[in-house]
């Protein structure tokens, strides 16, 4: 197999030095900056810049919205390139929106420094917030989803900077630690405060995890819609031995939630999988084995193409329940519009990116969650999402290899060096 050069790139790296306890019991919680703690113990150490800044990130326990610091860290990298600051903060979320230039186009790397919590210590190989790389794999929450990938965002930007290059337009980032949260005062309120001031992102490069089995195999270029609610089925308490005098709300939503799991919605389209609709929790009854519940809730989902329109799905709902007399309150809540990024200068800086580093033709795809990227997208600017492979992400023992970070970064240098050099 011919031997790949991976934008300039050292060809070899020493790893993280790390006390290796082994598979078993975690060991007690590390301090927020026990990477660096690590490198300044471990002496002799080498590694990576961008191995070095994701096990930094890592060892930081931002479980949303606590940044933890991580913003701070990369501030003083981009501080040193150049970039100008602003910290953001809404409610209790902290925001940074990072900026180099102030001529169009403007490219922007966006990400998360929030994760999901950890879980039970006791599932996980490494302590999750230690930044721990074992056999060339980085483990810790994060990791994956999504500190690696800003990690690369970083070290790409300051090889760029490094090889003399000049920026054609301007570069920024934009950061949040409320992107696995709410999402209401992160990604949505910088964008609110960048369009009142009239910068416009032209594109938009996501580092979520967007690769299945090797990196930069699928690059996502939109996301599917996501229209979420309560369902209140109303009826009335009784004595299981006399239903007659009773109504069980459990029974009249029976029928109605077979009719809603068996619609099909949609048959998708080019670029959108089929509009899908799951019950996610489903609770009734006074916690007696002989009481008729008198209501009982149901959270659901839809994750909808652009062949639907949120007002289209209220409708044949409400539709199906009138259907079936049900007697109910319904509480709706829409978290995002679909977006699509057609063809155009981002998608092809990305796709020739990946092929020139890794030699793999990436597939374009719509599948999976929501991301920040629905807060972007409906200002105008191409949005992309490409990032490590997701196998582990919000899993115990997440973990992403050394490689992909480093391919990931360089690939993002390449992106880079196609758009503003």
């Amino acid at each position: 197999m011919p031997r790949r050069r991976h934008g300039g790139l050292p060809r070899r790296f020493a790893l993280l030095f790390y006390f290796d306890l082994g598979p078993g019991k975690p060991p007690p919680p590390p301090s927020p900056a026990f990477a660096e703690d690590m490198l300044i113990r471990g002496g002799c150490s080498i590694m990576s810049q961008t191995i070095e800044l994701a096990a930094a990130l890592v060892s930081r326990p931002s479980v949303t919205p606590d940044d933890h610091g991580c913003q701070r860290l990369l501030s003083a990298r981009l501080d040193k390139m150049g970039f100008v600051c602003e910290p953001m903060r809404f409610g209790d979320v902290d925001n940074l929106w990072a900026r180099m230039g102030r001529e169009d186009p403007l490219f922007c790397f966006a990400g998360h420094t929030d994760v999901v919590p950890a879980g039970p210590l006791a599932d996980w190989r490494y302590h999750p917030f230690r930044g721990q790389v074992h056999d060339g794999v980085l483990y810790g929450r994060g990791a994956a989803d999504m500190k690696g990938g800003i990690a690369a965002f970083i070290t790409a930007c300051e090889r760029f900077f490094a090889g003399g290059n000049k920026i054609k337009g301007s570069l920024a980032l934009l950061l949040t630690s409320d992107e696995e949260g709410a999402a209401v005062d992160g990604t949505a309120k910088v964008i609110e405060a960048l369009e009142a001031r009239g910068e416009k992102i032209t594109w938009c490069l996501i580092g979520e995890p967007s690769s299945e089995q090797t990196t930069g195999d699928v690059i996502k270029n939109g996301r599917r819609g996501s229209l979420g609610g309560e369902l209140v089925v109303k009826g009335v308490q009784g004595h299981v031995a006399y239903p007659q005098l009773a109504n069980n709300p459990l029974h009249a939503f029976a029928p109605a939630l077979a009719q809603l799991a068996a619609t099909a919605w949609d048959s998708g389209n080019e670029s959108f999988p089929p509009t899908t609709f799951q019950v996610s929790n489903l609770h009734g009854g006074a916690g007696a084995g002989n009481v008729i519940p008198g209501e009982c809730r149901a959270l659901f989902n839809f994750r909808f193409s652009t062949e639907q329109t949120p007002q289209t799905l209220k409708t044949r709902m409400e539709e199906i329940l009138r259907r079936h007399e049900i007697d109910y309150e319904l509480d709706w809540r829409l978290s995002g519009l679909p977006f699509l990024t057609p063809a155009g200068e981002l998608v092809e800086a990305g796709r020739q990116a990946v092929q020139e580093i890794v030699g793999v033709k990436p597939r374009l795809s719509t599948a999976g969650g929501t991301s920040d990227g629905r807060f972007i997208a409906p200002t105008g600017a191409q949005v992309l999402e490409l990032g490590p492979p997701n196998a582990t992400i919000h899993q115990a023992n997440e973990r992403v290899a050394v490689n992909d970070l480093e391919v990931l970064s360089a690939i993002y240098q390449r992106i880079l060096e196609k758009l503003l050099r």
